[in-house]
């Protein structure tokens, strides 16, 4: 397999055919010319800001919509970031697990942007956060297991048909722009940010994941982004909640973070989103490489190369926010070398203040002139000087589907990995006539809304052992209710513990309650004593693992989502093959690369 995804990179890092490096035409070069010769400075600038907008419906006739259009007529916004939905959610204590969160719908989305485009001067970038693909913030589009599921899987041609299935779709709705894949090297496991978001902890194996979905993506049509330069994934800091600082000396920057990002940009990725992270071994200044023209000048575009488009991360998120007002914030990280100023507390504001830099001398004019010609190429290359709007009849036909679903499940089965099965209990040797008690435990109950756990796990495990039955347990689970679970799990022929644990964004949480760990650690030592099979599949954080070693059989899914749920029902029953390997340590426990195999039971 080393040899194998080895190979794949070299090819990957060959193959530069992708829509990154692909030269303009002279009909497009003409209209990116006579394009910055006209703009004012105040269009200029403006081309330089991205405006976030929902993915949900927006009538025409409507306060939001009108912001929008102000927001391109007025402050010349140069693109918009897509994101799913929110509604009110009461604003309540000792029981808050409303979640305010949404999916966006595909045919709303293009609607707006073609609505959006017909009314801006220039034709705007359209981007998202798509990382696991279009599902992860539009309803009915094709959702990818994440990151950390590829590496497990350990096949880079699946990295690059995930991708390349990201870019038609998104191209479908009108999106232009993939912020992903990233790129980080995920070797903390007390990192509440980036975790399963990662493909890994070995640089090279993430390096030819990183190129295989830059060039699907591409090879769609659509430009990838990788992020979070130069490497989020050696932190126990959310930087949506405050800055990381990254210690670690330059060597180790090259041996480990940099690595994947040398791979996507050799790869021809289109743009590099630069992390809020402080790194004093690269720019001894304080403050985040947002802000830092060694990190962007010196590093990126000298060191390596890199001449395409520099994104900032959300501007909304902590890191920034706290430190500095929208304007101001902005102004920084223009000067620093930012291309686009993504996500900002508020846009038109970022504008107004790059203007006033760029006229006291602060922000270079020419500096804004080469951002700006970056961003028209990036729309020539993409052909939005000729066409800009999508046929909305076209969406339907693009997302979604069987084909692609069957990549997504074909992940996610060979993601499944077995890192212990002290009793020989998978497949479960339970017959179908036996009883089985399914305890879904949740590190807490608020936030769940759009992937519910469980409730595949439940029907799936149901269908093929009819008499289970199953109990929901978190943070929120009293004394009396676990005891009572405790007690109960005896009368049954098996136990099977489907437990989740997410490293969600500002969130700042990352782990199982102790009375919860200790309740699995209660009910592994009671099966032992009773001969009873006692089967835990952990989807999300794969470092829970730590925290649980009495239990005797391990099945890790690095995902939350049907399909991993699915996968973890059809691996216990017997009915697929078990072949991942871990793409992380688990420290304490097992190397990278560990995973027991077993073949396919079903007849």
């Amino acid at each position: 397999m080393q040899r194998a995804i080895a190979a794949f990179a070299v090819v990957a890092l060959l193959s530069l055919n992708g829509v990154a490096q692909a030269p303009l035409d002279k009909a497009a070069q003409q209209w990116v010319e006579a394009t910055l010769r006209k703009l004012t400075l105040e269009q200029l600038v403006g081309q330089m800001v991205f405006a976030p907008l929902n993915s949900t419906y927006v009538s025409s006739d409507s306060a939001a919509y009108d912001a929008l259009v102000k927001l391109i007529h007025e402050s010349h916004i140069g693109g918009v970031i897509a994101f799913g939905g929110t509604e009110p959610v009461p604003q309540v204590m000792l029981n808050p697990t409303y979640s305010p969160i949404i999916l966006g719908q595909p045919m709303e989305l293009a609607s707006l942007l073609n609505r959006l485009q017909s009314v801006s001067a220039l034709p705007l970038l359209t981007s998202s956060d798509f990382e696991w693909g279009p599902g992860m913030r539009i309803s009915g589009a094709t959702k990818f297991p994440r990151a950390m599921a590829f590496g497990a899987a350990g096949d880079p041609r699946l990295a690059y048909e995930a991708g390349k299935i990201t870019g038609a779709e998104s191209r479908a709705m009108g999106v232009h722009v993939d912020f992903g894949p990233v790129a980080d090297v995920n070797n903390n496991a007390r990192n509440p940010v980036i975790n399963i978001r990662s493909f890994g902890e070995d640089p090279a194996r993430v390096g030819a994941m990183v190129a295989g979905w830059v060039r699907g993506v591409q090879d769609a049509g659509m430009l990838a982004t990788l992020k979070h330069f130069p490497g989020h994934g050696d932190t126990d800091v959310d930087s949506h909640l405050g800055l990381p600082i990254i210690p670690h000396p330059r060597a180790r920057f090259d041996a480990v973070e940099l690595p994947p990002f040398r791979a996507g940009v050799t790869a021809g990725a289109a743009g590099v989103m630069v992390a809020h992270i402080e790194l004093p071994a690269i720019d001894p200044e304080k403050g985040p490489a947002t802000f830092s023209a060694k990190v962007i000048g010196g590093l990126l575009r000298g060191e390596m190369g890199f001449d395409g488009l520099v994104y900032s991360d959300s501007m909304k998120m902590a890191a920034i926010a706290k430190m500095l007002p929208p304007g101001e914030a902005a102004v920084r990280a223009a000067t620093a070398g930012v291309d686009v100023i993504l996500d900002s507390p508020d846009s038109a504001v970022a504008v107004t203040a790059m203007v006033g830099a760029v006229k006291s001398g602060e922000l270079p004019r020419a500096q804004v002139e080469r951002s700006v010609r970056r961003i028209l190429e990036a729309k020539a290359r993409l052909g939005l000087h000729r066409v800009r709007a999508v046929n909305l009849e076209s969406v339907a036909i693009a997302l979604g589907g069987r084909a692609h679903e069957g990549v997504a499940r074909e992940v996610s089965d060979r993601a499944v990995t077995l890192i212990k099965d002290a009793r020989a209990s998978v497949p479960l040797p339970t017959p179908g006539t036996g009883s089985v008690l399914y305890l879904s435990v949740l590190d807490y109950p608020s936030g769940w809304r759009i992937a519910a756990p469980s409730r595949t796990m439940i029907p799936e495990l149901r269908s093929r052992w009819p008499a289970t039955e199953s109990f929901e347990i978190s943070d929120r689970t009293t004394p009396s209710e676990l005891d009572l679970v405790r007690a109960m799990a005896a009368k049954y022929d098996a136990v099977i513990a489907g437990v989740f644990v997410r490293a969600s964004s500002g969130s700042g949480r990352l782990d199982l309650e102790p009375q919860v760990e200790a309740l699995l650690r209660d009910i592994a030592r009671g099966s032992e004593r009773r001969a009873q099979p006692f089967v835990t599949v952990l989807f999300g954080n794969p470092y829970t693992a730590m925290g649980l070693p009495e239990a005797p059989a391990l099945l890790l899914t690095y995902d939350f989502s049907d399909h991993a749920e699915r996968s973890a029902v059809r691996a216990i029953a017997g009915e697929i093959a078990i072949s991942g390997k871990l793409p992380i340590a688990l420290p304490g426990l097992f190397p990278l690369g560990h995973g027991l195999q077993r073949g396919s039971g079903a007849p």
